[in-house]
């Protein structure tokens, strides 16, 4: 994947919640505040701004950058645990919202993890993801089916930012959730018939 672009981690849930949502923000750099977006970096910026410390045996790391270069991915961990008699780390991830049945948030959580790995030369076996709106925290394992349902997203990411393409508009119920809605359109791009308009001019086929 050298010759492609390096991927975001954020782009990673993006595109495994939408990929018409992750080539919208990261190849058209499009982006549209709601009350979603704005708790999101609220909750963010708390965690971000916390200093580190040592509690119980834990030594908790924030905002820390991460990469790695074999997979062409790159980002901030909003938090790591590192577990001071074993020296386990353990990467964890604050959302805004609750535990999903998709793995959006596991799947960036996995790719967090995979750059760790790369950069100290350790294993890690498990994270965890913190939901603000439900106040629960969620023990993920990092197992070896989520490890290639990762890479696989970050492969199919790194082609669609290299070729800046953008999917054609699906609408589902998850499109009410999304701080795009109106900037993409869903219900009124499904029935735009504009291109086929504008083949039937050349074709012969328009009727007046």
């Amino acid at each position: 994947m050298n010759d492609r672009r390096s991927v975001p981690l954020s782009a990673l849930q993006h595109f495994a919640f939408c990929p018409r949502q992750c080539a919208l923000i990261h190849n058209e750099q499009s982006w549209e505040e709601n009350w979603l977006t704005t708790q999101g970096q609220l909750l963010h910026h708390r965690v971000d701004t916390a200093e580190p410390e040592t509690r119980n045996g834990i030594r908790y790391e924030r905002s820390i950058s991460v990469s790695s270069e074999r997979l062409g991915i790159f980002g901030k961990l909003d938090l790591i645990e590192i577990n001071m008699s074993s020296g386990k780390y353990k990467p964890v991830e604050y959302k805004r919202g609750k535990a999903k049945i998709d793995n959006w948030d596991r799947i960036q959580l996995c790719a967090q993890a995979l750059c760790l790995e790369e950069m100290l030369s350790i294993s890690i076996t498990e994270g965890a993801i913190w939901y603000w709106q439900t106040r629960q925290r969620e023990t993920v394992s990092i197992s070896s089916e989520l490890r290639h349902e990762t890479t696989n997203v970050i492969e199919r990411v790194s082609i669609l930012l290299h070729d800046s393409t953008i999917p054609k508009a699906k609408y589902t119920t998850k499109c009410k959730a999304c701080s795009l809605y109106s900037l993409c359109n869903p219900k009124l791009s499904n029935r735009d018939t504009s291109a086929n308009y504008f083949i039937s001019l050349f074709s012969g086929d328009f009727q007046d």
